[in-house]
């Protein structure tokens, strides 16, 4: 019978206790006036309590019978695939029930009382104690049915994001492995052209950007505030390669450092710039890096090299996937062949999908 409240709420949705209760006692009352013509209306109390209690019986079986047949009935068809055949072979179970119980009943009286009764005229008064039946067990099933939908969207749900953080993260791994290939490279000019002293100094730095890499974890989003340091430290790691020739002009507003971004999206559109660019006394590059319309602007005119070095191909479309994959909001990239432009929208933990 499912005393146990745990597993009423599994097999049949909710803790159906107040709605057995209250739900045998109407069915009771409707059964007696059916069979009775209503007791208490028309017979001394005593005796109306009697047929009444007879009501309650019949009632109270057929309840508990259909309900143990629902529950077993969904332990050996669990499947949404499975409803119609076991909504088909419930239905017959409760017309077999209400029809079974009235017999048997009504045979167990007969032998206390010594009263005969007129099945067939009796067959006609269960018609609508059949369909009161099914139309009460079908809130059993709309209920459940409910349950299982909601538990079914929750269960796909999930099953989304665990895809979504997988692909983030293997992004976001990506995306580190890629800022290493050109720091060494980096590293490696340092040494050929500059004293091991000044190599050694680059190491401190890089050990430091890598800290930050570290501290940020497996953060989805960061803030704005964090992000600055952390590209702000990666230039002055590519101002000893570049010294004077690479200029960044900073306008971020304090009220908006609190906003929040993929993590490494800046750095790598900053090292996107300076990759594909000429860097040079004669052609200096100027990066602006500014917040305008809740978005962060970096942009640069194009000063495309001559040879091109090749490209892993991970920068841009790194950080457009994260976004993609992170919030709604996507990332824009306009070229018009001299100036190029990325924005990157501000974003709130409330935005994430």
């Amino acid at each position: 019978m499912l005393i146990n409240k745990e597993k009423r709420i599994k097999y049949l949705g909710f803790n159906d206790f107040w709605f057995v209760v209250v739900g045998v006692l109407i069915l009771s009352f409707v059964t007696d006036y059916l069979f009775s013509n209503s007791s208490f209306t028309r017979l001394p109390f005593v005796e109306a309590f009697i047929n009444w209690s007879v009501s309650l019986f019949f009632s109270t079986c057929d309840w508990f019978i259909m309900r143990a047949i629902m529950i077993l009935l969904r332990k050996k068809y669990p499947n949404f695939e499975d409803d119609v055949k076991r909504i088909v072979l419930f239905f017959i179970a409760i017309v077999s029930t209400v029809i079974l119980v009235d017999f048997a009943g009504g045979k167990f009286l007969a032998y206390i009382f010594g009263e005969n009764f007129n099945h067939s005229t009796r067959f006609k008064i269960l018609l609508p104690i059949i369909l009161i039946s099914t139309m009460t067990m079908a809130i059993y099933e709309a209920i459940y049915y409910y349950v299982r939908l909601k538990k079914s969207i929750r269960e796909e749900e999930q099953a989304k994001q665990v895809i979504v953080q997988a692909q983030l993260d293997t992004l976001r791994n990506q995306a580190q492995p890629h800022f290493l290939f050109n720091t060494l490279n980096t590293l490696r000019d340092i040494i050929d052209q500059n004293s091991k002293e000044e190599a050694k100094q680059f190491v401190d730095k890089l050990s430091d950007v890598y800290r930050f890499i570290l501290e940020s974890g497996n953060a989805n989003l960061t803030l704005l505030r964090d992000e600055l340091k952390f590209a702000k430290a990666y230039i002055h790691i590519q101002s000893e390669r570049f010294g004077d020739n690479l200029r960044l002009n900073w306008n971020i507003p304090e009220t908006s450092l609190d906003a929040m971004i993929a993590p490494m999206s800046l750095q790598l559109l900053l090292e996107n710039a300076i990759k594909h660019n000429v860097i040079s006394k004669a052609k200096p590059l100027v990066i602006n890096v500014q917040v305008k319309d809740n978005c962060l602007i970096v942009e640069n005119k194009i000063q495309a090299k001559s040879t091109q070095i090749p490209s892993t191909k991970v920068g841009l479309k790194n950080i457009e996937k994260r976004y993609a994959l992170i919030s709604s909001k996507s990332m824009k990239i306009k070229n018009d062949g001299n100036r190029f432009i990325v924005s990157l929208p501000l974003l709130k933990s409330s935005d994430q999908k």
